[in-house]
Parts: structure tokens; C-alpha cells; sequence
């Protein structure tokens, strides 16, 4: 019946911009009208019952000469905020005549936290548009329409009886996202960046809640989400907490706290928590990433769909100083494995996993329930970023403090504008002594969906209840099935080997080499080398040699009596136009030492399980197939990745060629039928 009244009250309101706005925007715009007027009607049915109140505590205000009226006018409003305004939308109806002069003074009456979301959403310029247009009356009648319900309490019959349920805030927010998600659609923009669908929403607040059901006490949580968009996440998981609280007859206080760049996302979002009776200050606008909003503040539970494949470029340069400097942000820059500068910064074109980050270092460390985390990714947050580098050492960082508990694979095209593929992370810093210790669990639920009826953009399927149910079951149980497997933390670990084999030259000291030599050192200016060369030539050449160890030798021996010093400028001329990869050649020794100096183009990479030792993997993998090979042990660095389709890998074997071939033959035997009876109706002229 919810999902119902929800649908009514969307699809009137998107009947609204068809009805008003069509002849002064086009399509593209109707959201910059239809979005805040949404929000304004709401605020205005939740604040008509206190108006008179207001009204009056304003007048004993001024007379008494308080300046400091803001507590009391909340008292009065029976909410964080108010309107001091003599106006509400219904009695702007009353004076048509100065309608945009009257509603501008309404909006003025608002207090400080709404005036801010007015201006989030830029709303007197688009009051101007519509009063010249002369549809900003027509606007406002619709909004005040009596078969539309915006207010928290139900509409009555004469009789008693309802005939327009209410709206509740969990309500409020579905309308919200369903109106933002059309808006989206119709101007074919990325509608998950808004806000996530409410079946994955329920599922990953699920996640972090039952394991901790039968633990929950007394006390206050606090719910954060870095990326909160509308609020969705925060709001359902409030929703979801409350409920269990209440069935183990518990007394929580729940506060939400969340931080949104996007204007118009946030202005929503602050909205419904103020409704809410959240504090103005728990929902910051900005970027999380540069800008962090509660830099000292940790979190009981966390959840958020950052947004992923999108460039944080903007936000590196911010947090670098606006200069080439390093990161210093103790969020992206830890102690971690005897380093204690390990970095966690991603390349910059995508900086999804940042967020995941900043979760993670406002996790709380000295309460029993400790943090529990649940966010979305798409693949490559599982496996981007060679060893050593930022995603590949976010990885490393988690796992090696154990606090990845799961990963759920989700069918393709569940999000809104998006078909690829997306994986739930849950977290948590409380896994030791539990059975899942030093374990990550693998669920794959790519195959549990529901089709929809009718696509919403892309997405074209959902979680059932029974199918969110059996998600959290396999969640819960923590055993091996063929959708769950359970791994080691190390299993995702690898080191990355330096494979080395030795360059390889030889030296051709001919009268071609030596002319492009002349040329060389006449360019250069180095009339030493030359002579130098020269003098080689005539003693050693015309010749080809295999060793260049022995004519290096032999070139130095010579600059050694004649003063000529052989720097890293005169070696390279000497390779350049002498010198010749030749893999039959003798190795070269590295700067006359008992090494061999690596060749850069058959340098290899190796990576080596975590479990498995080095060398005995070299031994065995690489030297049968090159046996001049070594390991730069200097280079060794630690990785790790997440392979989540080759664990749940099914082989499906390739169809019979005689079924292959039946199936052609059939196809040309139907589409000669076809032409056939093509022809017959175009020689009957078209009949």
C-alpha cells in the first residue's frame, strides 16, 4: 500500500510539470522547479498546524527586544526550524496580484537551516521566471491540490474516515528519490550518482545490522554515509536499527550524519533530516575527499555508494596544496607494514575506494560493537592497481587488519543507468574471536533477481524480499555452498617478483659504425672519444665481437693512459652506434662487477602467492624456461586482488558442430521460405 501511495504522489507531482511548466522549460528543467517546490510544500504542511504559535512567540519576542529568538521559535514550530513569514503557501492564494512579492517574503521567513537549502537549490531565480510567465500561481495550486498529500498527517472524510493517508518521512524520501530518479532519466544523466534502489539500500542495512541484533544495548548510534545523496542509505538504516531495537526492547538514540557535493542532492537530503529532527550541522555540504566534515568524528555504522569510474583530480590538487606536493592527509597516508608512510592514494582517475577509506579511519576502536561498514563498488575496486600501488595497498590495508568480512557479487543491471557489474563490501574491526577471524566469505548473487515489468533506464530487475532473505541467510551462516566460499585473508595476497635476464651485446667495429660515430662525436663536440674509437678501430677492427665486456675493457684500458674519462655519455655513444642486442651474445658485466646488467626489454613480472615461498616458485615456474634468470630482490613488493568471477568460474562446454550445423541449415531453409514468399507478393504487386 506504501509502494502505491508513493507511486500516486510521484506521478501527480510529475503531472504538475507537464501541466505548468511545459511552455516555459523545456524538459530538461522541469526538475529546477519541481524538486524545491516539492520540498517547500513539505516543510509548509509540516509547519501550517504551528503557525499561529510562531506568530506569536515572534510578536512577544520583539516586543520583549530578544534578539536571540531561534529556541524559542523552534519550541514553537515543534520543529528545527520555522517560518516567522505571516504567509503560507495556501494564504499566498489570497493577494494574486503581488503573488511573487508575498512569496518571496515567505521564503524569506524561513529560518537559517531552511534559508540555506532555498539557496542550495536557487530558487528565487526560477520564483522570477514563473511570475513573468504568469504560471507561479498555477504552480502553487497545484502543489495545494486536496487529492495530494504531503503532510505527516492523514487527510479525513467528513465521516472520519481517511481519504489521504500520510506521508511519513521514510515516504517522503522514497518520493524524493523516485522523482530525482525520472528527472535523471529524462535528462539522460547517471541517476545512481544520486541515490541507490531501495531493495539494495535494505539488503546492505541488513548487513550491518543483524550480526549485531542480538548484541544491541542501550546507547546511542551514530549512522554516517560520506557520499549520502538524498539520505536514502541513512534513512533506512535508521529505520532498520529503530525496528530491531524496538523488538529487543531496547532505548537507542540514533543520530545521522552525511556529506553531499551535490547541490540539489544535499538540499534534499538536509530537508528530510531536519524533518527528521536532526541537527542542521549533522549534513555538510562539500567534498568528503578534500574536504572532510568531521575530520575527528568516528562512527558506529557506515554505508554509502560513492561514485565510481568518476575523476577525483580536482581533489587531489586540493588536497596537494594546489601544488606538485605529496598527500598528506592522515586518511590516504598511514602506518602500515613497517612503513609509515604507506600509501592509499588511487590513480586519479577514479577515486572510489577513497571513500572506503575514509570510513574506515573513523571506525571506532574502544566500544564492544566496535564499526560495522557496508558499500558499493563496481570490479574494479577488486582488483585495479598493480603491487605497490594505491588500490592494490587499500586492499593490502584491509585485509591485513582483518576487517573485510565479505564481498557480494549482485546481478548486472540492478542500478539505475548502469548495467555493469557491482559488488556490497562488508565490514567491520570486530572479527577476532568470531568465526570469521582472519576469513573473507565470497557470495555470489549474481543469479537472484526478480525481472521488473518494465525497465526504470537500465536497470531491469530487483531483490525480492524472499531473495534478500536468502542472501542474508548464506550472509549468516558463513559456510561453503556453491554460491559462498570462504577464504583466507592471504589467499588475496601475492608478491610481485622482478624477473632479470642479462643484456646481451655485440660490438661491431666497422667502417659503417665507426662513420656514424665520427658524425656522433662531431655533433657531441667530443673530439677525445673519436680519437679514442679510433684508435680501437685500427687495433681491433673491421671485426664483430660477442663480448662486449672485453672491448669495454680494452676501450678503458686505452682512455685510462690517454686521460680520456669514460662517463655514462661516452658508454652510450659507444652502444649506440657500436652495439647490438644478440641474445647468442656473452652477458654484460655490470659496471665491470661480477654481476650481469639486466636487459629492461626481457624484464618479466611474476606474481607469486602469498602462501608459497619465492624461491622455491622460481625454481620451479621460471629457471626450466630461462635458466640465466634472477630475482631483483630489491624490487619485491606485496599485492593483492580479489578474483571474484574465477572463484565462481562454471566451464560450459562448447555445443556439438552437428548441432551447429543442423541449426544453419534450418535457419537457411527458413529464411529461403521467406524470400520466397517475398517475391510471391511482389510479383501480385504488393497484395
Amino acid at each position: 500500500m506504501e509502494h502505491e501511495q508513493h507511486n500516486s504522489i510521484v506521478n501527480f507531482i510529475w503531472g504538475i510539470a507537464d501541466d505548468v511548466l511545459r511552455d516555459v522549460y523545456v524538459r530538461g528543467k522541469y526538475r529546477d522547479v519541481i524538486l524545491p517546490m516539492t520540498v517547500i510544500r513539505r516543510l509548509d504542511a509540516l509547519l501550517e498546524p504551528s503557525k499561529e504559535a510562531v506568530l506569536k512567540m515572534r510578536e512577544r519576542l520583539d516586543k520583549a527586544k530578544i534578539t536571540q529568538q531561534e529556541p524559542a521559535l523552534r519550541k514553537a514550530s515543534e520543529y528545527p526550524f520555522y517560518n516567522t513569514s505571516t504567509f503560507t503557501l495556501r494564504r499566498l492564494r489570497d493577494n494574486p496580484k503581488q503573488l511573487r512579492q508575498n512569496f518571496e517574503d515567505y521564503l524569506d521567513g524561513f529560518s537559517p537551516n531552511v534559508a540555506e537549502i532555498v539557496e542550495k537549490f536557487d530558487l528565487r531565480n526560477q520564483i522570477r521566471k514563473l511570475s513573468e510567465s504568469d504560471v507561479l500561481g498555477q504552480l502553487i495550486e497545484k502543489f495545494l491540490d486536496p487529492e495530494i498529500n504531503l503532510s505527516p498527517e492523514p487527510v479525513l472524510n467528513g465521516d472520519g474516515t481517511v481519504k489521504l493517508p500520510a506521508l511519513t518521512n521514510h515516504g517522503m524520501s522514497a518520493v524524493y528519490e523516485e522523482l530525482l530518479r525520472r528527472f535523471s532519466e529524462e535528462n539522460n544523466e547517471e541517476a545512481g550518482e544520486h541515490f541507490t534502489p531501495r531493495d539494495v539500500v535494505h539488503l546492505m542495512a541488513c548487513l550491518i545490522l543483524l550480526p549485531i541484533q542480538k548484541k544491541l544495548t542501550d546507547g546511542t548510534f551514530l549512522l554516517y554515509d560520506p557520499t549520502c545523496g538524498t539520505g536514502g542509505m541513512l534513512t533506512e538504516a535508521d529505520f532498520m536499527l529503530q525496528k530491531l531495537a524496538q523488538e529487543a526492547k531496547k532505548e537507542v538514540n540514533i543520530h545521522l550524519y552525511g556529506q553531499e557535493v551535490n547541490p540539489e542532492t544535499y538540499a534534499i537530503c538536509k530537508s528530510d533530516l531536519l524533518i527528521r529532527g536532526e541537527e542542521e550541522g549533522n549534513i555538510r555540504f562539500g567534498s568528503t575527499l578534500s574536504n572532510d566534515a568531521f575530520p575527528r568524528m568516528e562512527f558506529d555504522l557506515m554505508l554509502a555508494n560513492p561514485p565510481y569510474g568518476k575523476s577525483w583530480k580536482t581533489d587531489l590538487d586540493r588536497l596537494c596544496g594546489g601544488d606538485k606536493g605529496e598527500i598528506k592527509d592522515p586518511r590516504f597516508v598511514v602506518s602500515h607494514d613497517g612503513n609509515h608512510e604507506f600509501s592509499l592514494v588511487p590513480r586519479s582517475s577514479d577515486g572510489q575506494l577513497l571513500f572506503l577509506v575514509n570510513m574506515l579511519s573513523k571506525m571506532k576502536a574502544q566500544t564492544p560493537l566496535g564499526s560495522r561498514v557496508a558499500t558499493v563498488h563496481n570490479g574494479s575496486a577488486l582488483f585495479t592497481g598493480d603491487a605497490g600501488q594505491g588500490e592494490s595497498n587499500i586492499r593490502q590495508w584491509i585485509l591485513e587488519n582483518d576487517w573485510l568480512e565479505a564481498i557480494i557479487g549482485l546481478p548486472e543491471n540492478l542500478f539505475y543507468n548502469t548495467g555493469i557489474a557491482t559488488y556490497i563490501w562488508v565490514l567491520s574491526n570486530r572479527k577476532k574471536g568470531t568465526k570469521r577471524e582472519g576469513k573473507v566469505q565470497l557470495i555470489d548473487a549474481t543469479q537472484w533477481f526478480t525481472k521488473l515489468r518494465k525497465n526504470l533506464g537500465q536497470k531491469n530487475c530487483r531483490f525480492s524480499d524472499e531473495q534478500i532473505d536468502q542472501i542474508l541467510k548464506v550472509f549468516l551462516d558463513f559456510k561453503e555452498t556453491e554460491q559462498s566460499k570462504i577464504f583466507d585473508n592471504a589467499d588475496f595476497g601475492y608478491w610481485q617478483i622482478t624477473v632479470e635476464r642479462p643484456l646481451r651485446l655485440r660490438v661491431e667495429l666497422t667502417a659503417a659504425s665507426m662513420k656514424r660515430c665520427r658524425e656522433a662525436c662531431k655533433e657531441a663536440k667530443d673530439e677525445p672519444f673519436q680519437e679514442l674509437m679510433e684508435v680501437a678501430y685500427k687495433e681491433a677492427g673491421p671485426a664483430i665481437f660477442d663480448d662486449f665486456n672485453f672491448i669495454w675493457g680494452t676501450i678503458r684500458d686505452e682512455a685510462k693512459e690517454r686521460g680520456v674519462k669514460l662517463n655514462a655519455k661516452r658508454e652510450r655513444l659507444l652502444r649506440d652506434h657500436f652495439c647490438h642486442r644478440d641474445e647468442n651474445a656473452k652477458p654484460v658485466m655490470e659496471g665491470g662487477c661480477a654481476t650481469y646488467e639486466p636487459d629492461p626489454e626481457l624484464r618479466d613480472h611474476e606474481n607469486v602467492p602469498l602462501k608459497e615461498d619465492i624461491h622455491n616458485y622460481f625454481k620451479r615456474e621460471v629457471l626450466p624456461h630461462v635458466p640465466d634468470a634472477w630475482i631483483d630482490e630489491e624490487k619485491t613488493v606485496k599485492g593483492y586482488e580479489i578474483s571474484f568471477t574465477k572463484y565462481f568460474y562454471k566451464y560450459q562446454p562448447l555445443r556439438d558442430l552437428g548441432d551447429i550445423a543442423a541449426d544453419l541449415q534450418k535457419l537457411e531453409r527458413e529464411n529461403e521460405g521467406l524470400l520466397q514468399r517475398i517475391l510471391a507478393v511482389s510479383k501480385n504487386g504488393g497484395q
